[in-house]
């Protein structure tokens, strides 16, 4: 292997933290590994940057200043964690994941003017528009022979030439790297006050790293989980089921317990100030959740109710719901009439923009209030709120 030129690799470190200065701590945090097996350079979760020495003798020093830059994105954009939840199929396909995920960067670090070596792909050499996440790339790319790849700190699978994750040299852990995300991104933050623009992928990563947009779908989701794990905790004793140890006691029938599934209402607001867009979103995460769960729509009851219950019917899907309503907002009387259904519900669901009285205390079932819309007020402290901006998609 040919010997790394170690002036040449931190000369150009040295470059792209002058010029970036908001992203020298994170340039400066990378352990630098000579690597005859890597092609050009490349990133592992742990931030350790593994070299070509033969890419490096190739390169000039602003070129290299750029891909010091460029694998620094993979990480602070935490790639590697969000390919983590891409689908399955789109996990093993990781060298075009990492194509996707150099479109996101490439085109940012070229609008701010940094010289990247040829051969560098970016969104104008597939016919994609600028400035999309990787995960809006990935969909429309072409599947891919060959082409670069810049490790697990990239698209989260460890590639041949990676140190093993207890081999030691250097790293940076989980704890240090978000960190290092937040330190970056108020760097990024003062820098544009100070001196001026960002390229708008840089500003829209520190704007979400210092001010995170919730996902309010896996919120709403791990809600609605933890409310059906706590309702199908109650256990009862039946005789359907004689007990095991009924055949040791002669002339006695023991009962065995049970854990019920439980039945699930979904009370909606159908007042006038509620869009039905909104409405059927909401709806369909909310019943997509109960059928992962094994809730079907055999137990699940869905109210339509303004100022009064408009319409109540057991459903299988969204699309069956009436929506009637379009008067004034009252849930207490649709959470009243879920209780009072002859199956009563372990859990109520509340799809709301909030605008409405709230029960004064509450019941021995598990509510829930998913409210839709930028600033809805807040319920009681004894309700679980869950916010769903208006016009999500």
């Amino acid at each position: 292997m040919t010997e790394l030129d170690q002036v040449k690799v931190l000369a150009a470190r040295y470059r792209a933290a002058s010029e970036r200065p908001y992203l020298a701590s994170a340039l400066y945090s990378l352990t630098v590994v000579p690597s005859g097996g890597v092609p050009t350079m490349a990133v592992d979760r742990h931030w350790r940057c593994y070299v070509s020495p033969a890419f490096v003798a190739a390169t000039s020093v602003p070129e290299l200043a750029g891909v010091w830059i460029h694998e620094v994105a993979h990480l602070l954009r935490d790639h590697h964690g969000r390919a983590d939840r891409l689908p399955a199929a789109d996990q093993r396909d990781r060298l075009r994941v990492n194509i996707a995920q150099d479109c996101e960067i490439n085109d940012d670090l070229l609008a701010d003017g940094l010289a990247l070596p040829q051969g560098r792909v970016e969104p104008g050499t597939f016919g994609l528009a600028t400035g999309r996440l990787f995960e809006e790339y990935l969909p429309q790319l072409p599947p891919f022979a060959v082409c670069s790849d810049c490790g697990s700190g990239a698209h989260g699978s460890p590639a041949d030439w990676e140190i093993p994750d207890d081999g030691g040299r250097g790293g940076v852990s989980k704890v240090e790297a978000e960190a290092l995300r937040r330190h970056t991104a108020e760097a990024m933050r003062a820098h544009r006050r100070n001196r001026g623009s960002l390229p708008a992928g840089w500003q829209r990563w520190a704007d979400d790293v210092l001010e995170p947009t919730v996902d309010w779908r896996r919120v709403l989701a791990g809600a609605v989980r933890e409310a059906v794990a706590w309702a199908s905790g109650a256990v009862d004793y039946t005789y359907r089921r004689p007990s095991r140890r009924t055949g040791a006691l002669r002339g006695v029938v023991l009962p065995s317990l049970r854990r019920p599934l439980p039945s699930v209402a979904i009370v909606i607001d159908t007042s006038g100030s509620m869009g039905e867009d909104d409405l059927a979103a909401a709806l369909a995460e909310v019943t997509g959740v109960l059928r992962e769960v094994g809730v079907g729509g055999n137990r699940v009851t869905v109210l339509a109710c303004d100022a009064d219950v408009q319409a109540a019917a057991r459903v299988t899907s969204a699309q069956q719901v009436n929506l009637a309503g379009g008067g004034g907002t009252d849930m207490r009387v649709g959470i009243q009439a879920a209780l009072a259904l002859p199956d009563r519900p372990g859990v109520v669901i509340v799809l709301s923009d909030g605008f409405t009285p709230w029960p004064e205390a509450p019941s021995s079932s598990r509510l829930i209030a998913a409210l839709i819309g930028a600033d809805p007020p807040p319920p009681p402290a004894w309700v679980e709120a869950v916010r769903v901006p208006r016009g999500s998609d």
